[in-house]
């Protein structure tokens, strides 16, 4: 049993039940899978995913805080992008699943 799996240390484990907390929520993903084509302003997602200014804001606020989103500011206007194409396969993924059931 020498390829036995070793149990994952603390750290690792908060880590990957953060990810897939992140993912467990539905607007969450909505704006993760809409930031995979390009970078939206906070008014750009609200507006084309049809979610409240504030709730968005609190999302990305979610999203950026376990690094899954990154901004840029240009001028008043703060632009979000998604930064972790590890965790937008792990999405990828689970969409193509449904859709091959």
């Amino acid at each position: 049993m020498e390829n036995a799996k070793q149990p994952l240390d603390e750290e690792t484990l908060f880590s990957v039940t953060q990810i897939f907390k992140a993912l467990s929520d539905p607007t969450r993903v909505q704006i993760l899978n809409l930031l995979q084509d390009r970078e939206y302003s906070v008014n750009e997602i609200a507006r084309t995913l049809t979610f409240n200014q504030t709730t968005v804001s609190h999302q990305l606020r979610f999203l950026k805080n376990l690094r899954l989103v990154k901004s840029r500011r240009e001028g008043t206007t703060i632009h979000y992008m998604q930064d972790d194409n590890h965790v937008l396969e792990l999405l990828t993924q689970a969409i193509r699943h449904v859709h091959h059931h």
